[in-house]
């Protein structure tokens, strides 16, 4: 499209004013929606517009899709559009209206051309485009967009969820979410531990490895990032350790034997089997405490350090230690 089609003067950054009714009603006076929630994206129509569009921009930025059926171009920004908007986890929607359907409301805006995509907030029209512009230029309008009405990203729950995703072992949504997070920040030292841990169950230890030892020294005290270069100290650690099947026959055949105890209890932490990891260096405080002075105790630290404070394992661990300790 060229510049001369669109009704609002020019593609990107362009400041729009007034305000638009619908219905006879100034959108001023339309009574307040609902406080957020609901679908990304959704279709409308005339009779929901106000709700779905202007009352919805008072909580978050609302992106109008207006498409037909048998605009090209529309097919082309449809899907560019909605990804770009679902990356943005709930900073801003999007409501798509067929122009076929419902001729008014693009009537009265003076929407001349298609695909037009008009940005509303606090109930008003802000900012506009038209055409199908590249991906690149959709994330630039966003991001404008976002800033001049102070919106910003909940990090802390963004990098919950994708917390939530790696507990899951949904490897891609957890790193599609981590990457999310970096592209903003970059240096977000959260979402780079994130990501490395989903490099590491992937099998990418190498990638994993070569991220976090690239941050600084004040970077790496980040629990996050501490609790990943733990468990990698401990994996170096256990490849030096030999057999597991000649550990567990020393057990076999003297219960006492602490030091193959002590080291089955780290070969068990690496693969995985962080509760009965924990068990033997607990059998070893119960049998004798001062054993390597103390090194039981100051191993399961270690551990806590790796698996991190809210881990099943640790807070099962804490339980029995502070029953063994003061018993």
């Amino acid at each position: 499209m060229q510049d001369g089609d669109n009704p609002y003067g020019g593609s990107f950054g362009n400041q729009m004013g007034g305000t638009v009714t619908f219905g006879g009603e100034p959108e001023a006076q339309a009574p307040a929606g609902p406080a957020g929630g609901g679908p990304l994206i959704k279709d409308t129509t005339t009779a929901d517009f106000t709700n779905d569009v202007i009352n919805e921009s008072r909580n978050q930025p609302v992106l109008v899709d207006f498409w037909a059926p048998w605009c090209g171009p529309c097919k082309q920004l449809g899907p560019i559009i909605e990804r770009v908007v679902s990356e943005q986890r709930g900073q801003v929607k999007l409501v798509k209206l067929n122009i076929d359907d419902h001729p008014a409301i693009p009537g009265q805006m003076g929407i001349q051309s298609i695909p037009a995509v008009v940005a509303f907030s606090d109930g008003k029209p802000v900012d506009a485009f038209m055409g199908a512009v590249p991906e690149s230029q959709i994330k630039q309008f966003i991001d404008k967009l976002l800033k001049e009405n102070g919106a910003g990203p909940d990090i802390d729950a963004i990098l919950a969820e994708g917390r939530a995703a790696l507990d899951a072992n949904d490897l891609n949504q957890a790193a599609q979410i981590f990457g999310t997070i970096l592209q903003a920040q970059p240096d977000n030292v959260k979402a780079m531990a994130g990501m490395a841990e989903c490099m590491i169950a992937a099998g990418q230890v190498d990638r994993a490895k070569e991220l976090i030892e690239g941050l600084d020294e004040e970077q790496k005290q980040v629990p996050e990032v501490a609790s990943i270069l733990a468990r990698f100290a401990l994996e170096e650690e256990v490849a030096e350790l030999g057999d597991p099947a000649q550990l567990e026959a020393r057990l076999a055949a003297n219960a006492n034997d602490h030091e193959a105890r002590f080291d089955m209890a780290k070969i068990l932490n690496v693969r995985g089997q962080r509760d009965e990891a924990a068990d033997h260096l607990l059998a070893i405080m119960k049998a004798d405490r001062t054993w390597n002075d103390d090194g039981a105790r100051k191993q399961l630290l270690t551990f806590f350090e790796a698996w991190g404070p809210t881990d099943p394992a640790t807070l099962a661990a804490r339980r029995k230690l502070s029953s063994l300790m003061f018993s």
